[in-house]
């Protein structure tokens, strides 16, 4: 019998998420909290969420906020001192003006003219961009190489020392992979806080050059998505595949991180021919 999830199954779980969100509103949230409510891994369900939900946690909790404030503005007298503490806002000015930017009124105007109307869920982005998605079996990999922390787009600078090391001490050869290992979600994390390893494979038996770190890429099955195009626009596969594909295909991930493997050198590759596989582990 196949117990992997389908679009609807993935549907329920957040709604899960949601109805806690809902009875917490008030709460700082607990985001391990929210992959247990969603039975998903938590390297994984906020991509899920943010693609089935076409939101983020973070813009989930401030529409329902304001959503709550605009009945509380039309409906009871509190001071909007009081409601927009509870909205979650530094003060006065910044809840004015993100009230303003919502609903088209000042809070003050919104409660004279005493008209509440529905917040809607947003409409999810479509992408329509289509890539090519495989089920691969894959080897386990040993790799050497450096952390970085901060912005994604960066992560260059822990490669490009990383190979020095790597090629100083005779390590790399032709079949050397580059791979990073993206540890937290760009839409949880600030982007400041967001944890990777810039990672070399290393052939069988060889030793870890010195001043470099090692990790190991699980042997499984993976969802591998090609990408083909600039590093910037990585973020578009990553949305597709939560958003589209994940919940389409069935399939559940696995309790690790994804990684990205390149298939080229962005030295001498145009950006629009870098070649780059999104692997996702899976469940099974």
């Amino acid at each position: 019998m196949n117990n992997a999830p389908d679009f609807q199954t993935y549907q329920q779980r957040l709604m899960r998420v949601i109805a806690y969100i809902h009875e917490h509103l008030d709460e700082e949230l607990d985001f391990a909290r929210l992959a247990e409510i969603a039975c998903l891994s938590p390297w994984h369900w906020h991509r899920i969420y943010r693609g089935i939900q076409g939101e983020t946690i973070a813009a989930t909790v401030r529409r329902l906020r304001l959503h709550r404030a605009a009945g509380e503005l039309v409906n009871s007298d509190a001071p909007v001192e009081a409601i927009a503490k509870r909205a979650g806002s530094s003060g006065v000015p910044a809840f004015t003006r993100l009230f303003k930017t919502t609903y088209g009124n000042t809070p003050a105007a919104y409660r004279k003219a005493g008209r509440h109307t529905m917040f809607d869920q947003p409409v999810p982005e479509r992408n329509h961009d289509m890539y090519d998605v495989t089920l691969r079996d894959m080897e386990e990999r040993r790799l050497a190489g450096l952390p970085h922390r901060g912005s994604y787009m960066e992560i260059d600078r822990a490669f490009g020392p990383a190979a020095g090391m790597m090629a100083a001490a005779g390590a790399l050869g032709p079949q050397t992979e580059m791979i990073g290992i993206y540890y937290d979600d760009p839409g949880l994390t600030e982007e400041k806080d967001l944890n990777a390893f810039a990672g070399l494979t290393l052939a069988d038996g060889a030793d870890v050059p010195q001043g470099l770190e090692a990790r190991v890429v699980s042997s499984g099955r993976y969802a591998v998505l090609t990408h083909k195009g600039p590093y910037a626009e990585l973020h578009k596969a990553y949305h597709w595949f939560y958003g589209s594909w994940l919940p389409a295909a069935g399939h559940e991930p696995a309790d690790a991180p994804p990684c990205e493997i390149y298939r080229n050198d962005p030295r001498d590759t145009p950006p629009a021919e870098l070649i780059t596989e999104i692997c996702v582990p899976m469940k099974g």
